[in-house]
């Protein structure tokens, strides 16, 4: 269970971590930057298996893989949205984000108390004692999840890459 970071729409990825920072690829260093201009609070306050909750097109702007290296990089479960910019959802399966597509993340407020029930594919809101169906992935794209991100799933199919 987590606590709800509930943001709006075309959330874009310099919202996620500022252009600034790109010069950082050690993940924890980048996730000490995640949402600095919007949230200052949140990558001091976020917690282990808490939740991005955002509307439409999450992810937009440029292709770069830092924002959701340094989403991830913060330990948060998933990010739930109602749709994601299609570059920043394949980056996010690639390095291992879970992204959850749910037509009602608009019901879940921040500071919502939320558990995901993968098996069902449905988000619990404890806090509203409410239930929210979502758009389960593709075996294939569970599988690159399950394995921590593309690199590891190829690792796991073919051995050590040389």
């Amino acid at each position: 269970m987590g606590r709800a970071w509930k943001f709006g729409d075309d959330i874009d990825t310099d919202v996620i971590i500022q252009g600034k920072y790109l010069v950082i690829n050690e993940p924890d260093k980048l996730a000490e930057h995640v949402f600095e201009n919007v949230r200052p609070d949140f990558a001091q306050d976020v917690q282990k298996g808490d939740f991005v909750v955002a509307g439409e097109n999450f992810g937009c702007g440029s292709s770069r893989e830092h924002a959701p290296l340094a989403l991830k990089a913060t330990k948060i479960e998933a990010v739930i949205a109602k749709s994601y910019a299609r570059i920043f959802f394949r980056n996010a399966i690639n390095i291992g984000l879970k992204v959850i597509e749910c037509s009602n993340a608009d019901r879940i407020d921040d500071g919502d108390e939320l558990e995901i029930d993968y098996e069902r594919n449905v988000i619990v809101n404890k806090t509203k004692n409410e239930e929210y169906e979502f758009n389960p992935l593709p075996e294939f794209l569970r599988n690159i999840l399950d394995s921590g991100g593309l690199v590891n799933f190829a690792r796991n199919l073919y051995g050590e890459l040389k």
